[in-house]
């Protein structure tokens, strides 16, 4: 079974989950009651008391009505300390700590940038660094953030991760010349993991303009969970239609790529390239 990462006990997620398993053992409640009136499943209400899952505020407030504030506990409080915790928007959370962590394999297409998983440090500073109003603080803590969602892939037992880049993002310079040598140096280390496959596609791939996506498949015969990128907020879902609209999408690019030992080669002559 994989590993999953380590809790922090003083997180609030983790006070959340654990206020939540105690109040429901006091009033004798099973998870599968709970889930009934919180409108999910069983799996869900577990995951929520083991903080696996992130809660959302219509849970906060379902829990509040359910337990009526007992012991002076405010679920809809804790919730906002969630979502208060710095290193990324808030809609992006539930990915990162829920979805991710779950996933057996995990597929990637970007058309502008190295995806997330794949950035080094000074390659993720840069993009933050020059984001729109953002302070020097908030940058640093987008980067530790995103340095820490990486620890998925050294996992004993990690999700397969397959990655579509554009070719155009091999040669899109973002910083100097030598951060972009060290970045496809990077690609070219992680692609010798077992679980990582990276795969450039033909700049030609109209298929591929609409935008940066990632494609969830769980286990326990869960549904898909996709993420879709946007400038202001990306969408998080397992609604069938988008998911599907989504995976012919991604069979429409995947049909423009190189194959894997022909990227490799492709990132290497770029990273001469940037000298």
């Amino acid at each position: 079974m994989d590993a999953v990462p380590s809790l922090d006990p003083g997180s609030p997620r983790v006070r959340f989950g654990a206020e939540m398993r105690r109040l429901r053992e006091v009033a004798q409640l099973s998870q599968a009651a709970v889930a009934s009136r919180l409108g999910c499943t069983q799996t869900q209400v577990s995951r929520l008391e083991k903080a696996t899952r992130t809660p959302s505020r219509s849970d906060a407030e379902r829990l509040d009505r359910l337990f009526a504030s007992a012991d002076g506990v405010s679920f809809t409080r804790m919730y906002q300390r969630i979502v208060a915790r710095p290193g990324g928007p808030v809609w992006f959370r539930s990915w990162v700590e829920e979805v991710e962590p779950a996933a057996r394999v995990l597929r990637s297409w970007d058309p502008l940038l190295i995806p997330g998983l794949l950035q080094t440090e000074s390659y993720a500073r840069y993009l933050f660094s020059r984001g729109p109003r953002i302070t020097k603080e908030e940058a640093e803590q987008r980067v530790e953030a995103r340095m820490q969602r990486q620890s998925i892939l050294d996992r004993e037992n990690p999700p397969m991760f397959l990655a579509l880049i554009d070719e155009g993002v091999l040669r899109r310079r973002i910083g100097d010349p030598g951060l972009m040598q060290e970045q496809l140096h990077h690609l070219l280390e992680t692609a010798r993991r077992q679980a990582v496959s990276i795969q450039v596609v033909d700049s030609a791939c109209v298929a591929g303009l609409a935008g940066a996506f990632m494609i969830a498949e769980l286990a326990d015969g869960e549904p898909d969970v996709v993420h879709a990128d946007s400038p202001a907020q990306g969408q998080i879902t397992t609604d069938s239609e988008v998911v599907a609209s989504i995976w012919k999408r991604y069979e429409a690019i995947r049909l423009w790529a190189y194959p894997e030992h022909t990227s490799l080669k492709m990132i290497e002559e770029v990273k001469q390239e940037w000298t």
